[in-house]
């Protein structure tokens, strides 16, 4: 089991506090997490029973386990659902094999990558009592194309059928793509072509497992039976979502889906976050969902340094640039605001350089593929980058806006509500005003916007916007951001908010994936020549890279942080 050394992190946090001004600013140290050491189990005393109490600012809308994109319903599902594969539930940085989790093991690809067979594992019950069968397995995958998942394109298109399923999601059969039988449990899967990450999107939350009767549209408010130590048996998105123990669960693998301590995990909405420090700080709430704002860092940083965690994510925020409508169709313009803005201060406004560092690139740094290169930077170029973001360049973004003949038009940012989307939203606006635009910032809650910002039919100039991996890879953003087939006209569900599509960029993108099959190594140097021909052609601006800063209660015991799942809320012991 890796988790962080809770002595070695307090000491260093406090170090980190003892000098922070009351804003939290770059004044901060850093901050390092300890190493992994190894896998096994560490002995804590256990404490079972009572009700988890959780806060968060707003509701993360659908409970829909293969339709849900925002990061707060994933932590609270991690315990609901299961996939075939997951990553271990105890593993730190840097271990990041994926696990045989509701089958009985990871296979070997077949047939040059073409054919994966699994076993399931007997003897796993559903929520609601119904055994699980592989044929659910095979409804489950046909399903996520007829919802609409948003990772059905980018993530399993690779299938046998999927293209027709594309095409006509109501009449999906995946015919030819999954094989089962029911007297040995097996299922098999037949791609087109090899996937170098089918293993680890088999393991991505969007194929989470489900009865075959689920219905095949977005569930809404209405969870569907899961697997796991939990189920959801109240949600109100206005008010609070409650989960209680799965009565027919028994723990099939600790290291994959370990049972829970809490009875409940009662998630309440509607505080802001200065007021979810207050009331954890009074006992009673136990964690908070928000980043600690960044007025009360000091306070925390000083009084309450044994609750608060800090841990690295494979996450960053960034303006997405409407490459189809105007001032972004035209890549001068895209590039201009590439070089206008103030990284140093989109910094500034997560609380300095010990919890978050300039992005200038696709890539963030720790991600497969990452190699340090700016392009928009004072005294730097496409063609010749410079490792780091030094300063903006407001000459050459002037100069890059008045060849482009946008100068003074309009342009809307829409952006979240949440204090910080705020502070990046005022600051990208001051930016595009310097640079001789008329811009406005409009702003909404965080569940409507990011449905809202991917909708082609809103005509949304910039969607400021933020993007944590889904597992750890370079196509994880990349494909997943910028592909073409990552656009989905008058959809909710297109990620690739820039919709940018260059079909060059996209083979270099299909070539890099193919190259891990035989030569990781040189996969990951070009993933990193698509990151520089992507940023060359200036899709998105690229803002912030950031740590989370999250505070418990002191109730709170046995905190486990792993890279993909944040904290792992049905660990956490209350007393």
């Amino acid at each position: 089991m890796q988790i962080v050394n809770h002595t070695l992190f307090h000491a260093a946090l406090k170090t980190a506090f003892a000098g922070a001004s009351l804003l939290g600013l770059s004044v901060f140290q850093t901050v390092a997490l300890a190493a992994p050491t190894d896998e096994q189990p560490v002995q804590v005393a256990t404490h079972r029973g009572g009700t988890l109490n959780l806060t968060a600012q707003s509701s993360g809308g659908t409970l829909d386990p293969q339709v849900a994109y925002i990061s707060l319903t994933k932590q609270i599902e991690t315990p609901v659902y299961d996939t075939l594969l997951t990553y271990p539930k105890f593993s730190g940085p840097g271990v990041q094999p994926v696990a045989a989790n509701l089958v009985e093991q990871v296979p070997h690809p077949e047939d040059g990558g073409l054919t994966y067979r699994f076993t399931l594992r007997p003897g796993i019950y559903f929520s609601n009592g119904q055994e699980l069968t592989v044929e659910d397995v095979a409804a489950s995958f046909r399903r996520l194309f007829k919802v609409g998942s948003p990772t059905a394109g980018p993530y399993y298109s690779h299938i046998i059928g999927a293209d027709a399923c594309l095409k006509d999601p109501a009449h999906c059969t995946l015919s030819g793509g999954i094989d089962t039988n029911a007297t040995t449990r097996s299922i098999t899967f037949h791609l087109t072509s090899p996937d170098p990450e089918f293993l680890e999107r088999l393991a991505w939350s969007h194929s989470a497992i489900v009865p075959a009767a689920t219905p095949p549209h977005d569930m809404g408010n209405t969870a569907p039976p899961g697997t796991g130590p939990y189920r959801v048996v109240a949600y109100d998105p206005t008010q609070q979502l409650l989960l209680e123990r799965n009565p027919y669960f028994r723990e099939w693998s600790h290291a994959t889906q370990p049972a829970g301590y809490a009875d409940h995990i009662h998630l309440v909405f509607g505080l802001e976050p200065e007021s979810e420090v207050t009331a954890i700080e009074n006992g009673q709430y136990d964690w908070m969902y928000e980043d600690v704002p960044l007025d009360r860092l000091g306070e925390v940083g000083s009084r309450y340094v044994s609750q608060v965690q800090l841990y690295t994510l494979l996450l960053y925020y960034y303006a997405a640039l409407n490459t189809t409508l105007p001032p972004f169709d035209n890549l001068k313009a895209r590039q201009a605001l590439n070089y206008a803005v103030n990284r140093h201060a989109m910094v500034i406004y997560h609380g300095g350089s010990a919890v978050a560092l300039p992005a200038c690139q696709l890539l963030p740094q720790g991600a497969p593929g990452y190699e340090p290169s700016c392009a928009y930077t004072k005294g730097a170029s496409p063609d010749h980058p410079l490792p780091k973001w030094q300063a903006p360049d407001l000459e050459t973004a002037r100069q890059l806006v008045r060849e482009s003949g946008t100068v003074g038009q309009k342009v809307t940012i829409v952006a979240p509500l949440d204090g910080r989307y705020g502070s990046m939203a005022m600051e990208l606006r001051s930016t595009l005003a310097a640079i001789g635009y008329n811009a406005v910032v409009r702003s909404m809650t965080q569940t409507v916007q990011f449905p809202y910002v991917q909708n082609s039919d809103n005509h949304v100039q910039i969607a400021l916007t933020g993007w944590q991996a889904d597992y750890p890879s370079a196509a994880s953003f990349l494909q997943t951001l910028f592909a073409c087939g990552s656009i989905h006209p008058h959809s909710d569900n297109s990620l690739n908010m820039s919709a940018f599509c260059n079909p060059a960029i996209d083979a270099r993108m299909d070539q890099a994936a193919t190259l891990a099959l035989t030569d990781k190594t040189a996969s990951d140097h070009a993933w990193a020549d698509v990151d520089r021909a992507l940023m060359a052609q200036a899709p998105s601006v690229p803002l912030v890279q950031i740590k989370r800063v999250t505070l418990l209660s002191k109730r709170a015991r046995n905190v486990i942080v792993t890279l993909n799942d944040d904290i792992l809320l049905s660990q956490l012991q209350v007393q």
